[in-house]
């Protein structure tokens, strides 16, 4: 049996048709686009204002939660609100339906106000590919001007020393920024170690480091440079005394809470609750500190003298964590679900909690403090759900409630559009293309503003 295939040849109604289809296309996606401008100005304003803080770690995670978008689709719609922000003339296009919010999201990753003009009339000229080419080209020159200025920094490092005529040390050198950061912290900690020790002395006393002419002591106060002498000489004592190795990570970074048993148990109760360097922190940070933490109690007598020392133990014994870490799988506060974080107890053990599955809610570092600190509540429901409420006592809902829909969504768009003025048909987002070639090169080479100091540059 033959089988033969007739062409369908399209009569002129029905070419008529497939236009008005595709321009009632082109004409809603204008449409959704100064939509989307208008979202966009909205996430801006929101995170700007922080908005987002009630509970939640960034305005993207806020997205993810109330309007349901993916993680990285919210990132990626509060960067480009934030960029618009500078960015006037592609907030314009966009806001007029001129460029969608693909090329418009493309050209955000390498705009400054300076290009902002040239890239602009790229989106307009070109398709959503054509613009996609040229945003990776453009990337590529800046990754390399990038990598050839941190080479030069990398090579040009240097540091001297040598003894001048009269004995003094003179040192002249540059660093890498990361060098740098690391040098000016540490002798802004030692400015503030010497500061420190100078208030602790009594002022009859020559302090050690302050500057002596003979058996003259100098009563002005060392100036700004004549700190940063002193801090650079306290910092090489100290590497040179303890060793250049920092030591353990362990032992680094663990901190150190000393909190009296009735403050744990009322954040209101007198007492104290300092880390081991002095500084004082509030109840409720040692509250939190203390809900998954290693614990030593310590007994003292009316003068303060220690009379016992317990045994170092876990809050969270081992067991019950990987039993709590398999049950809540993550952060449990509304819309986190970060896959780590801290054990909390809902009802405190020093108020009495027991420390069981039942009492304990996985949190993370951000949502911990906010049940703790920030005036957040969490409760376990008889049916084993949490229920977390904000400051002002209201519930926050695992699901946030979905937004109110016009009956006609389309016909409501136009209207709101059209009362800002903005006149849009089939033709307003059209690209001026007429199907040549991308000449990838020759266009980086005319819209990148450094692609004439690379080939200038002399070869590394």
């Amino acid at each position: 049996m033959n089988l033969s295939t007739r062409k369908v040849v399209p009569t002129p109604a029905h070419l008529v048709e497939l236009e008005r289809l595709g321009d009632e296309i082109a004409k809603l996606s204008a449409h959704l686009d100064a939509a989307t401008a208008r979202l966009l100005d909205l996430i801006r304003e929101f995170d700007a204002r922080g908005g987002w803080g009630n509970g939640f770690a960034s305005c993207a995670a806020w997205l993810t939660w109330r309007i349901g978008l993916d993680p990285g689709a919210a990132r990626e719609r509060v960067r480009v609100a934030r960029a618009l922000g500078s960015l006037p003339r592609l907030a314009q296009a966009l806001a007029h339906g001129e460029l969608s919010y693909s090329k418009v999201r493309a050209l955000t990753r390498v705009a400054t106000p300076e290009t902002e003009e040239r890239l602009l009339e790229v989106g307009r000229a070109g398709t959503a590919e054509h613009v996609e080419r040229i945003v990776r080209g453009w990337r590529r020159v800046d990754r390399i001007v990038e990598a050839r200025e941190s080479t030069r920094r990398h090579r040009s490092r240097t540091l001297h020393v040598c003894q001048d005529e009269d004995g003094m040390v003179v040192i002249r050198g540059r660093l890498e920024p990361e060098a740098g950061a690391v040098l000016m912290k540490a002798l802004e900690a030692g400015r503030e170690a010497l500061d420190q020790r100078r208030r602790d002395v009594p002022a009859e006393t020559p302090p050690d480091g302050l500057p002596r002419t003979g058996l003259i002591i100098a009563d002005d106060p060392p100036t700004l440079g004549q700190q940063q002498a002193d801090a650079l000489a306290l910092i090489v004592e100290t590497a040179l005394h303890h060793g250049i190795d920092p030591g353990a990570p362990g032992e680094r970074y663990q901190v150190v809470v000393h909190v009296d048993a009735q403050v744990l148990a009322d954040a209101d109760a007198p007492g104290q609750s300092v880390l081991e360097a002095g500084t004082r922190v509030s109840a409720e940070t040692s509250q939190r500190l203390a809900c998954d933490a290693s614990r030593v109690v310590m007994r003292h007598d009316p003068a303060g003298r220690v009379t016992d020392v317990g045994a170092r133990t876990r809050t969270i014994p081992p067991a019950l964590r990987r039993a709590l870490q398999h049950r809540d799988r993550g952060c449990r506060f509304p819309g986190c679900r970060l896959p780590f974080g801290q054990g909390h107890h809902i009802r405190h053990w020093a108020n009495g909690g027991p420390t069981t599955l039942s009492n304990l809610a996985m949190l993370c570092r951000r949502h911990h403090r906010a049940v703790h600190e920030e005036g957040y509540q969490v409760e376990r429901q008889p049916d084993g759900e949490l229920r977390f409420r904000r400051p002002d006592g209201q519930l926050l809902s695992q699901v946030p409630p979905p937004a109110t829909v016009p009956t006609d969504p389309v016909e409501t768009l136009r209207a709101q559009n059209y009362a800002r003025g903005l006149h849009i048909d089939a033709q307003t987002s059209r690209p001026a293309w007429f199907g040549e070639c991308l000449d990838l090169g020759y266009a980086i080479d005319v819209l990148h503003p450094l692609v004439a100091s690379l080939r200038d540059a002399p070869a590394t």
